[in-house]
């Protein structure tokens, strides 16, 4: 990919016109970190970038950026541009084609923007991005309530960037952002802030991200659900380690780099139902907060327009996190039926970023149960064809399509797990057995 973005600057530059590597790739390439896009920017209007590059899409024509396709890569190149007004709060009322420092002028943060020329090994700083980068602050370029108020996802983006890298806030970028917290749900598409979200869940700094939205004001607006958690008090003999926060950020914290995206949100939601079933009797008690989590985990995993799967995902793990302890007792039927669904491994995760998130932590039943799941999979490695149809239920038993069906399907799949029924012979059998 690298490579052959330096094609199209290069395609660009012999055309008679500058161009630049832009934001986030000079960013990362300084911090040391490998870019994952090339964004470029050029002197060339968008229609001399359309006739210069072979194949181009006007993605966003009307505010001077076309996608370039070369080598089986995209590449967004954009004219250099100043932006007037904002009234939807994302995208400019009106842009005027201009130079490169103006470009940058319009830009979010300094530490996004500057511009590289990869011919030339130059870099063209003219908001003073190098001096931030050096000093580890996020900055908002100009006039920070301005940036903000041209769109107030910024408040999201700067505390993702200040944490995914281990930055500091500039006085005046803190001050605004505290100012205009309750501004990061107003004007802003829930997808946006969802992808946002998913970036700092993702990132190595998530933890710190959720200390900054709950002090800055941007959690109680944006996840009043997950707020509550601060200051509701859990029993002190089996959680040392503080309130529902405090166990939450110690779970989130304990996740490895590769955990996939469901089970970091499960581990986030995993007792977002407490505060709401909170009661002191002989001790602290949380009495079904697992389905008052799922129903939670839905609510605002709906909110923010997450795909159905992940919302189904979550809500499961979220429901079950506490199965555990009853698992080990299960007939050995009804234990495969666990270990064989297809979130069990994903579950495990959620569950030992349970106990890692609990003062004192303690593994072993987790450990014990990994045993048995690995013992399970030698026997029987996947789901076997089910020996009997609902329709064969149905019929034999004389029953209509309805909840009793599905109850017998269940027993005869435990018995067929357990090896007591191997045949459709045997498995007819029992079934005459039920008559």
């Amino acid at each position: 990919m690298k490579p052959t973005s330096i094609k199209i600057i290069q395609e660009l530059k012999d055309a008679g016109h500058q161009a630049f590597w832009a934001g986030g790739c000079v960013r990362d390439m300084l911090l040391g970190i490998e870019p994952k896009d090339f964004d470029i920017v050029t002197s060339a209007s968008p229609d001399e970038i359309e006739d210069l590059l072979e194949k181009t899409i006007p993605i966003g024509k009307e505010f001077g950026v076309i996608l370039a396709q070369k080598d089986g890569h995209d590449f967004e190149v954009a004219t250099f541009r100043s932006d007037s007004g904002y009234s939807d709060g994302r995208r400019p009322d009106a842009v005027t084609f201009t130079n490169a420092e103006e470009d940058a002028k319009r830009r979010d943060f300094t530490i996004n923007g500057m511009f590289y020329d990869p011919l030339t090994d130059e870099i063209h700083d003219f908001i003073e991005g190098q001096k931030d980068l050096d000093a580890k602050l996020i900055r908002f370029i100009g006039d920070p309530e301005e940036r903000i108020l041209e769109d107030h996802l910024r408040i999201l983006r700067a505390i993702r960037f200040k944490n995914q890298f281990g930055f500091q806030y500039e006085p005046k970028t803190y001050a605004a952002l505290v100012k205009h917290a309750a501004l990061v749900i107003d004007k802003v598409a829930n997808e946006r802030i969802a992808d946002e979200l998913n970036k700092i869940m993702m990132s190595g700094g998530a933890v710190e991200a959720f200390e900054d939205m709950e002090d800055i004001g941007v959690l109680k607006v944006l996840l009043p659900e997950i707020q509550k958690m601060k200051g509701c008090g859990q029993p002190i003999e089996y959680h040392q380690e503080g309130d529902v926060w405090d166990h939450t950020m110690l779970a989130l914290k304990s996740l490895p780099e590769t955990t996939q995206l469901p089970v970091r949100w499960a581990v986030l939601l995993h007792d977002v139902g407490k505060p709401d079933t909170f009661v002191l009797e002989e001790r602290i008690r949380f009495d079904g907060h697992v389905n008052r989590g799922k129903e939670i985990a839905h609510d605002i995993l709906n909110r923010l327009r997450f795909p159905r799967r992940t919302v189904e995902e979550v809500k499961w793990l979220v429901e079950h996190h506490m199965m555990m302890v009853p698992l080990v007792d299960m007939p050995i039927g009804r234990k495969r039926h666990w270990f064989l669904h297809p979130y069990f491994l994903n579950l495990m995760q959620v569950f030992k970023a349970d106990a890692l998130g609990t003062i004192p932590s303690d593994l072993s039943l987790y450990e014990k149960i990994l045993k048995l799941y690995r013992e399970t999979l030698e026997e029987m490695p996947k789901e076997p064809e089910p020996l009997l149809t609902g329709h064969d239920i149905m019929e034999m038993l004389g029953l209509k399509p309805g909840e009793k069906v599905g109850e017998v399907l269940m027993q005869l799949r435990e018995k067929q797990l357990a090896k007591e029924l191997t045949t459709r012979e045997e498995a007819l059998e029992w079934l005459e057995s039920l008559k």
